[in-house]
C-alpha cells in the first residue's frame, strides 16, 4: 500500500494546511472550504498522473492531431457533511467523474464514546473503477473503513484512492489492515502522531464540518 504525505516535500499544500489548522484564520468558513477543495484539486492532479489514458484524434483550427484523455473511469466518493467541499476540488479536475455519496456520523452512547452509524448510501457500480474516497479527518479510520464497506455492495473497484487533509497515524495503521493492501493509494496533507479521548487528532485542525458550515447543535 502506497502512502503519499504531502507534507514530507515542499508545495502549496503546506499554506493551505496552515491556513486550515490556525484558529487566527480557520474562522473565515469560505476560505476554510476553499481551502478544503484547494487541497483536493492538488491531489486530483496527483491522482491523474496513475491514471490510464488514450490516444484521441481531434481537429483544432489548423490541422489534424492526437492527444491523450483518461481511460479510466473514476467514481468520486465521500462523506457527508465536511467532505463535500474536499469532494469538489476533486470534482473540479474529474469533471466527467461518476459520484458517490455516504452519510457516515458519530451516534454517542455517552461522552466519547459512539458508534459509526450509515444512513444513506448513493452511488453508481463500481465494478472494475477508481474508486476515489474522500474525507478531510482520517481520526481512527472507522468511518473510512465502513463508508468503504457500505459502497463496495455496489461492486468491487480496481483500485481504490484514500484521500484525507490530515491523519492520524493510529487510522494509517488502520488502514493498512482494513484495506487492500495492492489495491489502494493513501494520500494525505498531514499525519499527526495523536488523537484524544474525544477521537479528534491532535493537533488537527478541530471538527471540519463545524468549520466549514457551522456547528451543529
Amino acid at each position: 500500500m502506497k502512502i503519499v504525505n504531502f507534507a514530507e516535500y515542499p508545495s502549496i499544500v503546506n499554506q493551505y494546511m496552515t491556513e486550515l489548522r490556525d484558529v487566527n484564520v480557520q474562522g473565515d468558513m469560505l476560505r476554510f472550504r476553499r481551502n478544503l477543495e484547494r487541497i483536493g484539486e492538488i491531489m486530483a492532479f496527483e491522482i491523474s498522473r496513475t491514471l490510464d489514458y488514450r490516444k484521441v484524434e481531434i481537429e483544432t483550427p489548423l490541422a489534424r492531431m492526437q492527444s491523450d484523455v483518461i481511460d479510466t473511469q473514476v467514481v468520486l466518493a465521500t462523506i457527508f457533511r465536511a467532505g463535500v467541499p474536499f469532494h469538489q476540488g476533486f470534482l473540479n479536475y474529474f469533471d466527467h467523474a461518476q459520484n458517490a455519496f455516504v452519510s457516515a456520523y458519530r451516534k454517542y452512547k455517552e461522552k466519547d464514546n459512539f458508534d459509526i452509524c450509515i444512513e444513506y448510501l448513493a452511488s453508481p457500480r463500481l465494478d472494475g473503477k477508481t474508486l476515489v474516497l474522500a474525507d478531510p479527518m482520517l481520526a481512527t479510520g472507522a468511518s473510512m473503513e465502513l463508508s468503504y464497506r457500505a459502497l463496495l455492495t455496489k461492486g468491487t473497484p480496481s483500485h481504490v484512492h484514500v484521500c484525507s487533509v490530515i491523519a492520524s497515524r493510529q487510522a494509517i495503521d488502520y488502514i493498512k489492515k482494513t484495506f487492500p493492501e495492492a489495491h489502494t493509494t493513501v494520500w494525505v496533507g498531514a499525519i499527526d502522531d495523536e488523537i484524544n479521548a474525544h477521537k479528534y487528532i491532535v493537533p488537527g485542525l478541530g471538527d471540519a464540518g463545524d468549520l466549514a458550515y457551522g456547528v451543529k447543535e
